[in-house]
């Protein structure tokens, strides 16, 4: 089969999916596993197509299966107690109801200079909601300003794992890096604010108007700020502190290295969040931690089975073979800093994983750059924002991140198509204009 065939395919199948989902609103895990079925059938060969798919759904199960979980855990508790309730009045106290967006976008952006995307999300998804609904912000113009805050960073710097390796790949200092990426984090943050907020708003969205169990919660009766901010901050601040203990060298053979890197892992972390997150439960007996966890079982449950199936998606589209063939492609253009944009834009949004997206794009860009005139160490860490910038262009249906935003924040696959997607688009676009800019003061 042709390439050019294959690209229709591939193409075909992205728009299906979306229009599968927003447009008949058919239940996103069917129409996932039949979309992801059908190309594979067609472009792969038929003895791996099966394997393919179980490969892709086990896998993303595997990364982030327990996070959804435990993480739906926290939250609920949060919400059932009003500890949610309580956090949101305090930060809305000080900051006024009409900044409670840019609030929680500081909130995200900070959270996210360690923490994976997908991880903090999940824990933080119920401030997005409570301040919504305390606010009367729109429901995916709030959901949205979290998850581009978180992501802005999670594409740009290490310790998150794309940025980490293609550092390495490509040889630019990680230290700069880190500065530098998150200086350029924030235009795209902010991009990424005013966007989501002025399509919400064209969009006539309503805020959240779920109660999540807080509705019978006076405020007398809701939890200490401290005491609900904890099993939030205990998860965060565990992996934030493993992530300086890897980056950092020479004390990884420590005591507390070791012990922090098994308390400091995201799954021990957020399971550490709900031991403390139970504390907030007044009636401490069994059955009554039981109810809380069942309710987070059958929350959790449609979230791991669409995110998984998205992860069966985009390892499929993977299989094909196009994001080889466009970094072929690329190679040869001599279009300098557009190169590592391009190509890292083109294999994120065909195949969904931004850390896949720069990995790769890294691995072809590499042994082109000085041809590219990016040889030096400022055109390496110019590379790297290129490439950074591309990962987020653009979040959507072959992303398991968006379907944490859209399942954690309460957002229909329509809305968050066209609110948080169009946003990673911009985000993506302008860290790049900014990048491009640079290049002319550091090259």
């Amino acid at each position: 089969m042709s390439t050019a065939l294959i690209l229709v395919l591939v193409i075909v199948s992205i728009a299906a999916v979306i229009w599968l989902t927003s447009r008949l609103r058919i239940n996103a895990f069917i129409a996932l596993f039949l979309i992801s079925f059908l190309l594979a059938a067609a472009v792969i060969p038929v003895q791996k197509v099966v394997s393919t798919l179980k490969d892709g759904f086990g896998s993303t199960m595997a990364s982030i299966g327990f996070l959804i979980i435990f993480g739906a855990m926290i939250g609920v508790i949060l919400d059932k107690t009003g500890a949610t309730l309580s956090i949101a009045d305090f930060i809305l106290s000080k900051t006024g109801r009409k900044k409670s967006a840019a609030a929680l976008g500081i909130t995200g952006y900070i959270t996210g200079l360690p923490i994976f995307c997908d991880s903090a999300f999940i824990v933080l998804s119920g401030l997005a909601r409570s301040f919504s609904r305390q606010s009367g912000l729109a429901l995916p113009f709030m959901t949205t300003v979290l998850a581009t805050s978180l992501y802005s960073v999670h594409c740009l710097i290490p310790p998150h794992p794309g940025a980490t390796a293609a550092a390495g790949i490509i040889g630019a200092d990680i230290g700069h890096l880190v500065i530098l990426g998150s200086l350029f984090a924030i235009p795209g943050a902010l991009s990424a604010f005013f966007w989501s907020k002025m399509i919400a708003r064209r969009g006539n969205y309503r805020s959240d108007e779920t109660s999540e169990g807080t509705e019978r919660i006076t405020r007398e009766d809701l939890p200490p700020v401290f005491l609900s901010l904890m099993p939030v901050a205990v998860p965060l601040l565990l992996i934030t502190g493993r992530s300086v203990l890897t980056v950092s060298e020479g004390i990884s053979g420590s005591v507390a290295a070791r012990i922090l890197g098994v308390i400091g892992d995201p799954v021990i972390a957020l399971f550490t969040g709900v031991i403390i997150a139970l504390f907030l439960v007044k009636d401490k007996s069994i059955s009554s931690f039981n109810n809380l966890f069942s309710d987070a079982m059958i929350k959790a449950g449609p979230i791991l089975i669409v995110t998984a199936a998205g992860g069966a998606f985009g390892l499929v589209i993977k299989a094909t073979g196009m994001g080889e063939a466009a970094g072929t492609f690329l190679s040869t253009t001599g279009l300098g800093l557009m190169v590592p944009f391009v190509l890292a834009a083109l294999l994120k949004t065909a195949q969904g994983s931004s850390t896949v997206a720069i990995i790769t794009a890294a691995s072809f860009v590499e042994p082109m750059l000085s041809s590219l005139g990016l040889g030096s160490e400022a055109g390496r860490l110019l590379a790297m924002l290129s490439m950074g910038a591309g990962s987020m262009v653009f979040s959507h249906a072959n992303d398991s991140f968006f379907w944490v935003v859209s399942s954690f924040g309460g957002v229909e696959t329509a809305a968050n198509l066209k609110v948080f997607s169009s946003s990673t688009a911009v985000m993506g676009m302008v860290v790049f204009t900014v990048t491009w800019i640079s290049s002319f003061f550091m090259l």
